[in-house]
C-alpha cells in the first residue's frame, strides 16, 4: 500500500500536569499546599508515515499519558500535538486485552463497533462481511464472531483488539503496551502480526513499552523517557550500537545477553524520584554514575549542537561545553 511521505504526527513541548493535592478542607486545616504532578514535561518528537516510533522507560515515566494525549483521551496542559491526517483514522490498541473488551458483547459486535460508529450508513450485510474479513486478517475464524471474549486466550483477545482497531481503516495506531499482559511466546506471535499488518496496510505506529527487547524488533526509532521527559532519541540500530544517555545504557544492561552472560554490568541504584517533587537539575542525577556538579543544578536539554538533538545529558557534551565528552 502506497503512503504519502512526510510526518504524520508532530509533538512539540508537550506537557500534562495533574493536580494531586489533598482535598480543600484538609489543606485548610493542615496548612498543606497544592501539589502538582508533571506527568509529561516538555516532550517533543516526530513520527514519519509508515514508521514505528517507540517510547520506552520505567513504569510511571509518562509513556501511557502521552498515548492518551495523542489520542485525545487527555487534554494537554501545554505544548502542541499536530496530526497530519484524518482523526477518524487514528485508533488505539490498549494494554490489557482482558479489560479492553466488553465481556457482554459477542466478538462480531465488538469488532464492528468502530465501523458502525464512524460509518453508520454502512449496510448490515457489508458490516458482517467486513467483520469476517478482519477476523481472518488477524488469524481468527469468522465463526469466532459468535463467541464472547472469555472464550479466548490472552493472545486471541489481543488479536480481537487489533481487528477492532482495523475496522475503522486506520492509518495511525497508538499501541499502549500491547503485549505486556501476554506470555513471551504469544508476544512474538502478536508482534509478528503487527509487523505484517504494517507492511501490508502502510500503518504508522506509536508503540509504548517498558521492554527494550520488544521494541528492538518493532521500532524504527526509539525515544527513551525518564520522569516525564525524553532523555534520548535515536534510530533503533544506532541506539543499541551506541547508546548515549547513562539511563539508556543502564536499561540496555538489564537485557539478558546469551553471548556474554557473565559480562560486567552496573546495577541501577536508587528509586525513581517522585514526579511531584523531582530533584533539581537533571532528574536522573541521583541515580547516575556519571553525574557531576552541573547535573545537580541545571536541567539538560536536547540541543542541536549535542549529538544533533539526540540526547539530553551534560556528560555527552564536548569539553568546550564544560563537561566530559569521552563517555
Amino acid at each position: 500500500m502506497t503512503q504519502r511521505s512526510g510526518a504524520i504526527l508532530e509533538v512539540d513541548a508537550l506537557e500534562r500536569r495533574f493536580d494531586v493535592s489533598a482535598p480543600w478542607l484538609n489543606r485548610l486545616l493542615e496548612g498543606r499546599p497544592r501539589r502538582t504532578l508533571r506527568a509529561v514535561d516538555g516532550v517533543d518528537f516526530t513520527i514519519q508515515r509508515g514508521q514505528t516510533l517507540a517510547l520506552v522507560g520505567e513504569s510511571g515515566c509518562g509513556k501511557s499519558t502521552i498515548a492518551k494525549l495523542v489520542t485525545g483521551l487527555h487534554a494537554p496542559s501545554g505544548g502542541a500535538i499536530r496530526f497530519h491526517g484524518d482523526r477518524d483514522r487514528m485508533q488505539m490498541i490498549f494494554q490489557d486485552p482482558f479489560a479492553s473488551l466488553n465481556p457482554r458483547w459477542r466478538v462480531a459486535r465488538i469488532v464492528a463497533e468502530p465501523l458502525r460508529t464512524l460509518r453508520p450508513d454502512t449496510p448490515e450485510p457489508e458490516v458482517t462481511a467486513r467483520v469476517a474479513d478482519l477476523l481472518r486478517t488477524v488469524g481468527l475464524s469468522p465463526t469466532d464472531g459468535t463467541k464472547f471474549p472469555h472464550e479466548f486466550s490472552g493472545g486471541q483477545r489481543q488479536r480481537i483488539s487489533i481487528a477492532r482497531a482495523l475496522a475503522g481503516e486506520p492509518e495511525f495506531l497508538v499501541c499502549d503496551e500491547p503485549t505486556s499482559a501476554l506470555d513471551v511466546s504469544v508476544q512474538a506471535q502478536v508482534l509478528n502480526l503487527m509487523k505484517r499488518l504494517q507492511r501490508e496496510m502502510g500503518l504508522t505506529y506509536l508503540f509504548i513499552s517498558h521492554d527494550l527487547s520488544v521494541v528492538r524488533h518493532m521500532a524504527d526509532v526509539i525515544a527513551v523517557m525518564y520522569l516525564g521527559r525524553i532523555v534520548e532519541i535515536q534510530p533503533t540500530a544506532d541506539l543499541f550500537a551506541a547508546p548515549l544517555h547513562p539511563y539508556t545504557r543502564l536499561l540496555l544492561d538489564t537485557i539478558p545477553d546469551l553471548e556474554a552472560p557473565d559480562r560486567n554490568r552496573i546495577p541501577m541504584g536508587g528509586e525513581v524520584p517522585s514526579p511531584v517533587s523531582p530533584p533539581p537539575g537533571c532528574s536522573f542525577h541521583p541515580r547516575c554514575p556519571l553525574a557531576f556538579d552541573r547535573c545537580r543544578t541545571e536541567r539538560p536539554e536536547r540541543r542541536a549542537d549535542v549529538h544533533d538533538r539526540r540526547v539530553a545529558c551534560f556528560a555527552c557534551e564536548t569539553p568546550a561545553d564544560g563537561a566530559a565528552a569521552d563517555v
